[in-house]
């Protein structure tokens, strides 16, 4: 299907439904900044779909003017699968939180991963389950007093970039819901990115886990306790750029710059490194040890799925002279069994 760039606006990806998150909610700015890099590809609404599972993130569809489904708890991955194999060139979103995605749907996003479907994963953390009032979820971390652990929660917490680079994430990255211009260019990248691409959206919860993680990327803290990732790039942070990370054998370490530390010795980003090695490293960094790592962890090409899947469709074509094969001659192949 051929598409012609279209010019569209905010406005036009905002649907007639009234927006029903608590007030001071990020899902407000994380919406507004995924309608605005939207607006900003050139497509056609009729070619965009969204699909959610369950959740306050997954109120997403109602609130976007393209086509979408409202799925099952966790089961997005298995949904977007359906609509992006029976029309591949569909612009397919995902999106969820936290517990519904790393908890209930894990099993399910680290297929489509490892799969490498062509669709955008917008995986909302805010370390907690919202929509339920307030328990612990697979990101809350030790110690976290919720009601569901009121003497302090014994998981340790799941790491989604780790996750995804685990399972052989082709795209990963990580944003924050009110940089919006930073989270409207790390949707435009992970668009443009033919295969699975995952984006963690670090999202406040007014209510249930109101500023977790304003120590690291709140508007005082961003420039002196978060880091940027940008290819090629050595890695420096410190609201006077006076710090970096530096690789000392098999860990990261943190030195400040001067007194014979120069910038050489810092590491290098390369977003397009074949080996997921150095990107699991830097998901390690934890505030306050480290600085939080935001924007492209990992960026590689590697075939997609549909692109695997109608190859082989048209190798098995080709044994049949291009012609579709009769469905009761594949049936009756090989050994068959009348049963009486």
């Amino acid at each position: 299907m051929s598409e012609e760039a279209v010019q569209l606006t905010r406005k036009d990806l905002t649907s007639d439904q009234e927006v029903r998150w608590c007030p001071g909610c990020g899902d407000y700015a994380i919406l507004k900044g995924v309608q605005n890099a939207l607006a900003g590809l050139g497509i056609p609404r009729e070619q965009m779909v969204v699909v959610s599972g369950i959740g306050c993130a997954a109120r997403f569809p109602y609130y976007m003017e393209t086509y979408g489904f409202h799925s099952i708890h966790g089961r997005s991955p298995a949904v977007a699968t359906g609509v992006k194999m029976a029309n591949p060139d569909l612009h397919v979103w995902l999106v969820g939180g936290d517990g519904d995605m790393m908890s209930i749907g894990g099993n399910h996003l680290i297929h489509i991963l490892r799969r490498n479907l062509d669709v955008t994963i917008l995986l909302f953390n805010n370390r907690i389950y919202g929509l339920t009032k307030g328990q612990f979820s697979p990101t809350s971390g030790l110690g976290v007093l919720t009601k569901s652990s009121p003497m302090g929660s014994i998981d340790p917490a799941f790491d989604p970039i780790g996750l995804a680079l685990g399972a052989g994430g082709t795209f990963v990255a990580r944003t924050v819901d009110l940089w919006g211009k930073h989270l409207e260019a790390t949707v435009a990248a992970a668009h443009a990115h033919k295969g699975t691409a995952l984006i963690e959206i670090l999202q406040n919860c007014i209510i249930f886990n109101d500023g977790t993680f304003d120590p690291a990327v709140g508007k005082k803290a961003r420039d002196e306790n978060s880091i940027e990732l940008v290819h090629g790039e050595p890695l420096v942070f410190g609201t006077d750029r006076n710090k970096g990370i530096r690789l000392n054998g098999t860990r990261l370490e943190v030195v400040e710059l001067g007194d014979g530390v120069s910038e050489d010795d810092l590491m290098r980003h390369d977003a397009h490194d074949d080996s997921a090695i150095v990107p699991h490293l830097m998901a390690t960094m934890q505030y306050p040890d480290f600085p939080v790592p935001t924007g492209i962890f990992r960026q590689v090409d590697r075939p997609t799925y549909e692109q695997s899947m109608e190859e082989q469709v048209h190798m098995a074509q080709l044994r049949s002279e291009g012609k579709k094969p009769d469905l009761g001659a594949l049936f009756n192949q090989g050994d068959t069994w009348v049963v009486s």
